[in-house]
């Protein structure tokens, strides 16, 4: 029998890492499961994009609903015909439907809320978008955690939740995040747990968030509806970006040829809207939200 190769310490290091970061971010899953901030949907949905999910056991996930215990987890996946060794990448279609009729979400789909994305190149408008319709009370609008510097005019709390790096490393590690992603040399995403009570609660969530996180959101949730914004012309954006007191020449340079990248972006999204009138692109955005 040839012996199996032998790990250097660093891929020693690298493995033992990985395996603690699963570790935590199936403790963080559980802990939620039961608070009741996830359903057995929710979790199957994250599964598809989350190997530390995915390699979850059944039983285990089982174990940590309400009123559950290893009893009855272990009497439910009996009945069903589902090994208890079984993790949730490992289960078929029929396991998967029957598990979900046995847990079925708390919340109808007709009394859940929208989820909308708004998305699209720097300078375009989105802030401002945003900021009308949190006003408007007709959307609960989601603030981002960044781990950049706030500008002079912003508020933690208010505008962004303001991060250390160590403190953004440890929501990634506990799952925290709906989305996060790397954006002009600093990171950014979605405190999950605030956007799934407002949801849970009927109410029309926005998130204004960058093109990376809008496909991570995307494949999470798959009826998020994407809302590209677009500028009513190359010339007024560039003007707009140019026209940024905060940036350096070589910071405004950097962000030209970004938003030429994220222009051609706009068709992966479920709907594209120019921003030629603030008031008019609110109006559209609610009535996606107000038709039945």
């Amino acid at each position: 029998m040839p012996t199996p190769p032998q790990l250097t310490p660093a891929q020693r290091s690298a493995a033992l890492a990985k395996s603690t970061a699963a570790r935590q971010v199936r403790a963080a899953i559980k802990a939620r499961v039961k608070a009741g901030e996830l359903s057995l949907s929710a979790i199957l949905t994250l599964a598809v994009n989350d190997e530390a999910i995915a390699k979850m056991r059944v039983a285990e996930l089982l174990e940590s609903f309400a009123g559950v215990g290893k009893v009855r987890a272990l009497a439910i996946l009996e009945k069903l015909n589902i090994s208890p060794t079984r993790r949730i990448q490992g289960l078929g279609v029929s396991q998967r439907e029957n598990l979900l009729k046995e847990f079925p979400d708390r919340v109808a789909a007709a009394q859940r809320g929208k989820l909308l994305v708004l998305s699209g190149p720097g300078g375009v408008g989105k802030s401002t978008v945003a900021k009308v319709l949190r006003e408007s009370g007709e959307f609960w609008v989601s603030i981002s955690a960044t781990t950049r510097t706030a500008r002079h005019n912003e508020v933690d709390g208010v505008d962004y939740f303001f991060y250390t790096d160590e403190e953004f490393d440890n929501a990634v590690k506990s799952a925290l995040f709906l989305e996060w992603a790397n954006f002009a040399g600093a990171r950014y995403g979605t405190p999950r747990k605030p956007v799934e009570d407002a949801l849970r609660d009927g109410k029309s969530v926005l998130l204004e968030i960058e093109i990376a996180g809008a496909k991570q959101v995307k494949e999470r949730a798959p009826e998020a509806v994407l809302v590209f914004l677009e500028p009513p012309s190359w010339e007024e954006l560039v003007s707009r970006l140019e026209g940024r007191g905060t940036d350096s020449p070589e910071r405004r340079a950097a962000r030209l040829e970004l938003a030429q990248e994220e222009l051609a972006q706009a068709g992966f999204f479920d709907i594209s809207l120019v921003n030629e009138r603030v008031e008019e692109v609110v109006a559209h955005l609610i009535s996606l939200v107000t038709q039945r």
